[in-house]
């Protein structure tokens, strides 16, 4: 359980790949703030968290937290942002109860 998660209103989930990652936001009632793709690349993810961050508390939340996502958490983690970890067998699970 991630301290401080019941006020956070804002999820930033990351798909991390190897060269390109997917970003989704979405706000507590589960309205859809942001799906993009993102690279490797540290100003946009910034840019991305600030863009979002202005509506309240962020969580970003990885599948892989080292390695090729540890950019992300080191960044979310200098805006001052929670940081989450989900496995990906857990996130093979939860895609397969949704269409």
């Amino acid at each position: 359980m991630i301290k401080g998660h019941e006020d956070v209103d804002i999820f930033i989930g990351v798909d991390v790949g190897k060269s390109n990652h997917h970003a989704v936001a979405i706000d507590r009632k589960g309205k859809k703030l942001l799906d993009r793709a993102l690279h490797q690349d540290e100003a946009k993810l910034r840019a991305i968290i600030k863009s979002v961050g202005g509506k309240g508390a962020v969580l970003l939340v990885v599948d892989q937290p080292l390695t090729i996502a540890a950019l992300r958490v080191a960044v979310a983690q200098a805006e001052g942002i929670l940081v989450g970890y989900i496995p990906g067998l857990a996130m093979r699970r939860i895609a397969d109860l949704h269409p």
